[in-house]
Parts: C-alpha cells; sequence; structure tokens
C-alpha cells in the first residue's frame, strides 16, 4: 500500500497522481450542485438583461429586446449596442477574474481572509499603471493593461520571495504578512508619484475609484485572452487545491506538487488580478466575499467553489454596477464604491455566521 494510499481518508480518491481529498459526494448531493449551479447561470442572465435594459436613458423593456436583437441605427439601438453590451462584457470579465483570483489567493495560503488587495497584487497592479500614466504617458485602458499585469507579477515575486526568505517555507503566514508590508511600501510609492506629478494624479484617480463607465470593445479583446488563460488554469488546479488545503506535509504524501500548485495558482491570480484592475481600477470585496459564500453554498471542494465562484462574482458586480446606476439617476455611482457598501456588511454577516480560522 502506497503512502498515498494510506494517508487518503476513507471514502477519498487517488487519481491521476493527485489525490482527490474530498469525501464522495452522493448523486442527489452532486445534482443539488449542478441545479444550484444552473440557478446561479440564471441569476446571472438576468442581471445581465437588467445591464442592457437599465441605464441613464430610460428605454422601454419591450424596445431594448427588440433592439437587442434587431438593431436599427436609431440613437437607443446605439445606445445599447455600443456603451451598454460592451459595459456589460467588460463587468462579466471583471467579476469573473475578481471572483477567481480570490478563490485562488484563499486556497494557495489557507487563509479565509487572504484576497488580491491583502495579498499586495492589487496594489501592485495599480503601481503598474502609475508608472505607466507618470513616466510613459499611458492614457488608455487597453494601455494599462501589460503594466498593472507586470505590477502584479512583480508584487507577487517580491511577496512570495520575502514570505520564503529564510530557512522556513512560505507558510500563509509569512505571506500576509509579506503583503501587508508590500502593499504599505507600495502606496507609499504611489503617493509620492502622483503628488510629484499632477497630471498623472487627474487621470489615476478616475480610474482608481473602480467603475464600468466608459468601458468599450476596446477594452474586452486586449483582457479577454488574459481571463481566459486564467480561468482554464485555475479550473485546472482544482484538484491540486483540494490536497493543499490538507496542509503540505500530507498533501505531499497524497501525491500533489505543492511548489508547482502554489506557483500556477499564483500566475493564474496574478494574470486574472492584472486585467481585472487594468479594465476597471481597483474593486474591493468581491473577490474576498464571493469565495466564501460559495463555500456556504458547496463546502469547501474545490472543484465546486471555483466554479460558483466563476458565477456568482460577475453576478454581485454587474448588479452592483446596475444598482449604481439606478440609485443615483440620471448621473451614476461607481461599481467600486458600491461593491464597497455592499461587500463590507456581507463579510461582516459571514464572519459572524462561520467560524473563519482556516480553509
Amino acid at each position: 500500500m502506497s503512502v498515498a494510499q494510506r494517508a487518503a481518508p476513507a471514502g477519498g480518491a487517488v487519481d491521476g497522481g493527485t489525490a482527490s481529498l474530498q469525501p464522495p459526494a452522493s448523486r442527489g448531493l452532486r445534482a443539488l450542485r449542478g441545479i444550484g449551479l444552473l440557478a446561479a447561470f440564471g441569476a446571472l442572465a438576468l442581471v445581465l438583461l437588467l445591464s442592457v435594459w437599465l441605464g441613464t436613458r430610460g428605454i422601454p423593456f419591450g424596445a431594448t429586446w427588440d433592439l437587442l436583437w434587431h438593431p436599427d441605427g436609431s440613437e437607443n439601438a446605439v445606445i445599447i449596442h455600443a456603451y451598454r453590451i460592451p459595459r456589460t462584457v467588460v463587468g462579466v470579465l471583471v467579476g469573473v477574474a475578481l471572483g477567481l483570483s480570490g478563490a485562488l489567493m484563499q486556497a494557495i495560503t489557507r487563509n479565509p481572509l487572504a484576497e488580491p488587495g491583502v495579498l499586495g497584487v492589487s496594489l501592485g497592479a495599480a503601481t503598474g499603471v502609475v508608472v505607466g500614466i507618470a513616466f510613459l504617458g499611458v492614457s488608455t485602458v487597453p494601455g494599462y493593461l501589460w503594466f498593472a499585469v507586470a505590477g502584479a507579477a512583480v508584487a507577487t515575486v517580491v511577496v512570495y520571495t520575502i514570505g520564503s526568505a529564510g530557512r522556513a517555507v512560505a507558510t500563509p503566514e509569512r505571506l500576509v504578512l509579506a503583503g501587508a508590508a508590500v502593499t504599505a511600501v507600495l502606496y507609499a510609492f504611489n503617493t509620492a508619484v502622483l503628488l510629484l506629478h499632477p497630471r498623472a494624479f487627474d487621470e489615476f484617480r478616475f480610474w482608481n475609484v473602480g467603475s464600468l463607465a466608459g468601458r468599450d470593445l476596446d477594452v474586452v479583446w486586449p483582457v479577454l485572452p488574459l481571463v481566459v488563460a486564467g480561468v482554464l488554469l485555475a479550473l485546472l488546479l482544482t484538484r491540486p487545491l483540494n490536497a493543499l488545503a490538507m496542509g503540505d506535509q500530507l498533501g505531499r504524501a497524497l501525491g500533489a506538487h505543492i511548489g508547482r500548485t502554489r506557483a500556477l495558482g499564483a500566475l493564474a491570480a496574478t494574470l486574472l488580478c492584472g486585467a481585472a484592475t487594468a479594465a476597471a481600477g481597483p474593486i474591493a470585496f468581491v473577490g474576498l466575499a464571493v469565495p466564501h459564500i460559495a463555500r456556504m453554498i458547496v463546502g469547501p471542494d474545490q472543484r465546486w467553489v471555483l466554479p460558483y465562484s466563476l458565477v456568482l462574482a460577475p453576478t454581485l458586480l454587474v448588479g452592483s454596477d446596475v444598482l449604481g446606476r439606478v440609485i443615483a439617476g440620471p448621473g451614476e455611482v461607481q461599481v467600486g464604491i458600491v461593491t464597497a457598501f455592499l461587500g463590507a456588511p456581507l463579510f461582516i454577516a459571514l464572519c459572524r455566521k462561520r467560524k473563519l480560522g482556516s480553509l
């Protein structure tokens, strides 16, 4: 009997050299989870329809539905197809990226409070944008993309290097502390650069608030490949992430490559976080709250947590964007502000209902 087989819990399975550590779910439970995922897709579809329908200019629902499938070149058709649909698509991409990056960060650090913002990855992406605006004259959202990804990648490497410095391995606690330190340094650097470059400050302050307004297909195409690559990589890591949840030593005993899993998870989270931040600016609480909601529904099995996060996060983000248009009409409240107001009490409620000691 192998080490993996001796260490595997009753009912566990070893698949392809990586253990599936979750007890096998009954057929009824799998069916319920599948139905729940379909219901989540239904909620997402409803929110997307509302995003196309509602806006600062009132268009009847029937006319919106007709123009959605049969654009006639009218002003309302232009509003729907040139503004609302691209904005909605960007919202979906950003939501998917934030939800999955948060779930990955919490899984690879085994810390329920971890998200790209806590580990300094989001601020690393913002720092890349600040450098691009202040020193290289970048002024478009597509232009921000590679600076945001590069900044997120540098922050990830620095945090992991600091967290694994010395003889000790990069434990979740060391990574979170390293992330806090890097975040403080990057915040000071960004503040200094923006104070010394007033033009950069004027451009950065509108992007930094987190908004989907004005995002068109020129934003979608450069962001899409990074989000797709990050999603595919994240979904391929579901089984190793389940092994990682058992701890490094037991995970290795069960056949999982801990270092490779963490590195690939960090790569996927970097791609997703960098793409989302470049497209819409820093948006808080989506990556933190959504994975907890997913675990409340389906438990700790990453094979279900990641797909649920992939669907629930864009529902929350696009829904927040719609709410921001409705409550402040004829103006609007940026989605980053709405998610902060919605996400903070939601996360407090989650903390009161669940013990968040570990994942």
